[in-house]
């Protein structure tokens, strides 16, 4: 019913005979075009593909890297010495099979070419939705692309400048015994990097979900308050499943950022719910 709901919305006066085939035929033709934006994307990165593994994918990986002079640097203007430093070890990673770096590269294209047709992409699911929303709702979420795009980059951002270094340097400094040697495969750093890149990127789409689920009433600011500590555990596993190991270090980098942004979510839930007591009060009074 609910699906109907949508649909008899989405149809509005003009397009009142569309069918339910109808409406799968727009989307099918958003998708191939959500889905082209990324092949375009991937096509580039794949013609360049030596220069974004060198320069960009092995990046973090390096003790040169720009997050590593930043905390160093930090660390030493606090009084903290070397404490933040990263340590100066040389990472290099095997490849155990031989069509690996053929299919990595793929990879590489595929994931980086939706990194950058996020926009695109989102812009094309919000074409098909606008029309199922009144012209109060679509006023109350203008600007939503850009929020959602700059929400996602942000989580992009986090992930390769602050959690992909820091895990690297963890991981290639931890000794268990001397007789062990780090050679770790690059499929592996790869897998990691796309959990701590993209899923973060997705995870930092908190607020906008809790705005929306408060706008259509099925969550409020004092639901979440009161369920703060389920939420905490929500949040840690969620952490773990973006970091594959599972040690504290990795757990509360990504721990404490999710965290603040559901507590942003709570802010937001909180001034929604006011504004609705507001209208609420000037209908009666009217």
């Amino acid at each position: 019913m609910a699906l109907l709901d949508f649909l008899n919305k989405r149809s509005g006066d003009e397009k009142a005979e569309m069918t339910f085939i109808d409406h799968l035929e727009e989307l099918r033709w958003h998708i191939i075009r959500a889905v082209i934006a990324v092949m375009v994307g991937a096509i580039v990165v794949f013609i360049f593909i030596n220069n974004v593994v060198d320069d960009i994918l092995f990046a973090p990986a390096k003790p040169d890297f720009i997050t590593a002079q930043w905390f160093c640097d930090i660390g030493r203007k606090i009084g903290l010495g070397d404490g933040l430093c990263f340590g100066n070890v040389e990472v290099k990673f095997l490849e155990t099979t031989m069509t690996g770096q053929f299919v990595s590269s793929f990879t590489v294209s595929f994931i980086s070419g939706f990194i950058i047709a996020f926009p695109y992409i989102f812009w094309e699911f919000w074409k098909f939705v606008k029309p199922a929303l009144s012209p109060a709702e679509i006023k109350k979420t203008r600007g939503v692309i850009f929020w959602v795009s700059l929400l996602f980059f942000m989580g992009v951002a986090f992930g390769y400048f602050i959690l992909t270094p820091f895990m690297v340097n963890f991981y290639f400094t931890y000794k268990l015994s001397d007789l062990i040697e780090i050679k770790p495969t690059f499929s592996d750093y790869l897998e990691n990097l796309i959990y701590t890149t993209v899923g973060i990127g997705i995870l930092f789409q908190l607020p906008l979900l809790v705005m929306v689920l408060t706008r259509i009433g099925l969550i409020t600011a004092k639901f979440l308050r009161k369920y703060r500590r389920h939420a905490i555990v929500v949040i840690l596993i969620l952490a773990a499943i973006i970091t594959p190991t599972t040690d504290p270090f990795s757990l509360g980098i990504v721990t404490i950022p999710l965290y603040l942004l559901y507590e942003a979510g709570i802010i937001i839930a909180s001034r929604i719910g006011k504004e609705k007591q507001k209208r609420q009060q000037e209908e009666e009074w009217s």
